[in-house]
């Protein structure tokens, strides 16, 4: 009989079945998909950037209207679902404080935060009851932020996400080591975060959750046995019916092969995966896209000097253009053949890591 999986207990929050559907911006994980996800038992993510496209009369407040629009995904989120939903929020993001405060007002079940190191999370996140999960690439990350966090604010992480080098969107390495593969696999991340985490005496009470390239039940199965308390899985959601974009965007996954893949900077200098689009090409061509800045979305961006505007790009992506897109995806996209909807792919998830789980492991050295 095959083994049931065993439900992802975060801080006393409850995800039945231990997958995190990852945060994906811009428009890519709003609060539809989130809820699909969560009503399969699932951990839902809304994407907090991008929410909000800025039009004529939201030019004279840009953040303002991202803020606005945030708030509207929580609260469709919680009336659509009583499962487990939450919000992806960057550090990076230019209105970074805001997003988080507005997140724990509206009382989302979990932030996930990356893209830059989260060490005044809990200061902004203060008084709130929701779940604080930073991502990180490496153990010394973790290590900084446990240490800054207990030293501050007396608190420690509720989870960890550990995104290794197969994840789509910003990742945290460099790109000269993403270009040329010199960058460790997430098993062996994942074993030094797990170190950290028996460090601080937490071993078993705060869950690390590894992300990035992890594609089916054998890939969970395999996380799970290895420590993880639960997986963190962003691509595949693309391709379902529930996931916002436009179908020119899920069609570009489906016909992705290996050749089709790029590794760019962002205009602040952090690097991602992304299909080679007509745009893209331009980008790793070093060709500049003169832009004006309407969104103030990433701190240290700066619009006279930057290559591109992520966000006009990303707008496109979402809309289908992709002539003018940044398609940020996963290692594993060449993989996927066609477009299910989020109950179809969650049960093949669940049986397939069941079904491994169950099967007899092969004895070292025999």
């Amino acid at each position: 009989m095959p083994e049931r999986l065993a439900p992802l207990n975060i801080g006393g929050l409850e995800i039945k079945v231990p997958i995190i559907q990852g945060g994906m911006g811009v428009k890519v994980s709003t609060s539809s998909l989130a809820v699909a996800v969560a009503n399969c038992g699932g951990g839902g993510t809304i994407a907090g950037v991008g929410l909000g496209e800025v039009i004529e009369h939201d030019r004279i407040d840009p953040i303002g209207a991202s803020i606005k629009s945030l708030r509207e995904e929580i609260r469709q989120a919680k009336a659509a679902s009583d499962g487990v939903v939450g919000v992806n929020i960057m550090v990076a993001l230019g209105h970074y404080q805001e997003a988080v405060r507005t997140t724990v007002e509206e009382k989302a079940d979990f932030i996930a935060s990356g893209a830059g190191l989260p060490l005044r999370l809990p200061e902004y996140a203060e008084g709130g009851t929701t779940k604080l999960i930073p991502i990180v690439s490496s153990g010394r990350a973790a290590d900084l932020i446990f240490k800054t966090w207990r030293k501050r604010y007396d608190v420690l992480p509720d989870a960890v996400i550990v995104e290794g080098p197969l994840a789509g969107g910003h990742l945290g390495f460099k790109y000269d080591q993403l270009v040329s593969s010199q960058v460790p696999p997430l098993e062996d991340i994942m074993a030094d975060v797990l170190v950290v985490v028996e460090e601080y005496g937490t071993k078993g009470k705060i869950p690390v959750i590894p992300a990035g390239g992890i594609y089916d039940g054998k890939d969970i199965a395999r996380f799970l046995r290895a420590g993880a308390a639960g997986v963190q899985m962003a691509t595949r959601f693309v391709v379902t019916h529930e996931c916002s974009v436009d179908d020119a965007f899920k069609k570009a996954y489906v016909a992705a092969t290996e050749d089709d893949i790029a590794i760019i900077k962002s205009p602040v200098g952090l690097p991602g995966r992304t299909l080679k689009t007509a745009f893209v090409k331009k980008i790793l061509a070093s060709e500049r896209v003169p832009f004006s800045c309407d969104y103030i979305c990433l701190r240290g961006c700066d619009p006279t000097t930057a290559p591109y505007c992520i966000a006009d790009a990303m707008f496109a992506a979402c809309h289908g253009d992709l002539d003018n897109a940044v398609v940020f995806c996963g290692s594993n996209v060449p993989r996927i053949d066609k477009i299910v909807s989020v109950k179809e792919l969650m049960d093949e998830l669940v049986v397939e890591t069941e079904k491994e789980l169950a099967a007899p492991q092969p004895v070292a050295g025999g």
